[in-house]
């Protein structure tokens, strides 16, 4: 388990401040991240990564020559939020254009979206590349998850830019290392989140997971223990199995994932090595270490990239970061004086500078009793904080409580700042949802985010919302949730739980009930959905890697939704003029 912690909730933050202080040097932490301490020269295309923590090297400890140019670090196993990512890629941006590269996570695929339109219409030409090489997570190649692949595709990447290629070329080459790199892993022992004292699972003695996640999931299948020999046979075939058929050269990662052995990793590699060969295959610059880590997790993954000359000039360029170097390093330099780099001193997330309209006097007394309910919700998700990670731990990272609890705390304070600076409703749930998904991060953090960002666009600043205008808003909230996350009733997700909430509250209040009521009711019928899922096999997110183990678990999404409406009916302090 991860001993050394303050307070859990800041430990990602902690470790990056740290980090940036060890490696200062190299790199100069900015809102949400990290940069190169010496910039770019101007034209160059920039190279961002971003993800979630707990995963070191990955993703700061690639920022330097040759590889990133800027990292987005989210909280543990979280996906960063989309003020993080448009703040890291302002700090990165040399006028030529940003590659943004991540894996193949909802949470990322959400926030890293929302930021590519910001910055787009910014007039900064963005392009996003997704690392899928997790073989054992689905069967088709674009929905597999990111793992350790992620070092070598953006090792790839990075060169191409360093190389003076343009943003085309750099996603050309970023999409096709990609395309060619295959993955799969085994885990020992689960890991525990910082904070907790039981691993997010466990595995018997004698056995092994295959196909594991880096985010706490848990392997898709146990096998019994083999000796080094016998695993590392195991997954050369798996990764052979998917081979190209012009495949003769190979870039190789035996990657640890935290708490395995580099003895034990190059007793693997021995083998491993020994296969490939005897395949036909020309190993090129092999890396075995951690790279690619899951906190405290014992296990490891073996990634093969099938090279061809360009990719394989890419991959041995030089490169120098913290814990990524090849070639022959550059010279160290002086820590500079912040007023060398003027745009990273005055960045701020966007959520801060929000700029707010004057409310009326009915929209600020329905402000008031929104806090209060917020304050309220906090309450009770604090409360079933573990109880929600338990339930994600299922089929998930066990982040879910977390996530939640960070999310309402931020949009809380966000909320009531916007409120004492004389907001009406509408600009106060827009900056509850900016908070609310820059402090969650992942997926849950992105679709909370939208949906109060969206309620309050529908309510405004003018008036209080009565019955009508109130469905009205949950029904914009749910729209733009279901819309950004793309699911839909029977995919196990929130919208399972969000969906029939809005019908019946917008079918009660239709037939003539006040409003509080209405929303009991509707509440109800969240609550009895969200236990519904249960029976479902979820189709989206990262428990759609374990759908079957999931069934006969509720959603964890689903359950906190629920959870927030019927504290919000029990507040019994639901804005309406009809009340």
């Amino acid at each position: 388990m991860t001993h050394l912690v303050n307070d859990p909730r800041t430990f990602a933050a902690d470790v990056l401040t740290g980090f940036a202080r060890a490696h200062a040097d190299r790199v100069r932490e900015v809102p949400g991240g990290v940069v190169r301490v010496a910039p770019a020269p101007p034209g160059k295309v920039a190279v961002v990564l971003g993800g979630g923590s707990g995963h070191y090297p990955a993703f700061a400890g690639w920022v330097g020559e040759g590889m990133a140019d800027g990292v987005v670090c989210g909280n543990i196993f979280a996906s960063p939020s989309a003020d993080q990512a448009v703040t890291v890629v302002r700090a990165a941006d040399r006028g030529a254009g940003v590659l943004l590269g991540f894996g193949n996570y909802a949470g990322d695929q959400l926030q890293f979206g929302q930021a590519a339109k910001e910055l787009r219409a910014d007039g900064i030409d963005v392009r996003m590349v997704t690392v899928t090489d997790d073989l054992a997570s689905a069967t088709e190649p674009e929905q597999r998850r990111g793992i350790a692949g992620d070092l070598i595709v953006f090792k790839i990447a990075g060169a191409a830019a360093a190389a003076g290629a343009d943003l085309d070329d750099v996603e050309r080459v970023a999409t096709r290392a990609n395309a060619r790199t295959r993955t799969i892993g085994i885990a020992l022992a689960g890991c525990t989140l910082p904070g907790q004292d039981e691993p997010l699972f466990t595995i018997p003695a004698g056995r092994i997971a295959l196909g594991l996640g880096i985010h706490g999931e848990p392997g898709l299948s146990t096998e019994d223990l083999g000796s080094a020999s016998e695993v590392a046979d195991d997954l050369v075939a798996r990764i052979l199995a998917e081979a190209p058929e012009d495949a003769d050269r190979v870039a190789v990662l035996v990657n640890g994932l935290g708490a395995t052995t580099h003895e034990e990793l190059f007793a693997v590699y021995g083998r491993v090595a020994d296969r490939l060969t005897a395949a036909g295959l020309v190993i090129v610059a092999p890396e075995v270490g951690e790279q690619v880590t899951s906190l405290d997790m014992a296990g490891l993954s073996l990634t093969a990239t099938f090279l061809d000359p360009e990719l394989e000039r890419y991959w041995t360029a030089p490169a120098d970061t913290p814990a990524f170097r090849r070639g022959r390093p550059g010279p160290l330099r002086a820590d500079p004086a912040p007023a060398a780099h003027p745009a990273v001193a005055t960045l701020t997330p966007a959520s801060s500078a929000t700029a707010v309209a004057p409310g009326t006097e009915d929209s600020r007394r329905a402000t008031e009793q929104v806090l209060r309910t917020a304050a309220a919700i906090a309450v009770a998700l604090t409360e079933h904080e573990e109880e929600l990670g338990r339930l994600d731990a299922v089929a998930g990272d066990g982040d879910h409580g977390q996530g939640m609890v960070l999310g309402i705390g931020g949009a809380v304070r966000a909320a009531e700042q916007a409120h004492l600076a004389g907001a009406g409703l509408g600009d106060v749930l827009d900056a509850a949802g900016r908070a609310w998904s820059n402090a969650a991060g992942g997926t849950s953090g992105a679709l909370w985010g939208a949906a109060l960002r969206a309620a309050g666009a529908e309510v405004g600043n003018e008036r209080a919302p009565d019955g009508a205008g109130l469905a009205r808003a949950v029904d914009r909230a749910v729209t733009a949730a279901a819309d950004l996350g793309g699911a839909r009733e029977g995919d196990k997700t929130v919208i399972d739980a969000a969906v029939p909430f809005a019908a019946h509250l917008r079918s009660a209040v239709g037939q003539g009930s006040a409003v509080p009521a209405a929303w009991a009711s509707a509440a109800n019928a969240a609550e009895e959905a969200a236990r519904g899922t249960a029976a479902l096999t979820a189709r989206l997110g990262r428990a759609r890697t374990h759908g079957e183990r999931a069934r006969g678990h509720a959603d964890p999404g689903a359950i906190s939704f629920a959870l927030v409406v019927g504290t919000v009916a029990q507040s019994s302090t639901v804005s309406a003029e009809e009340s």
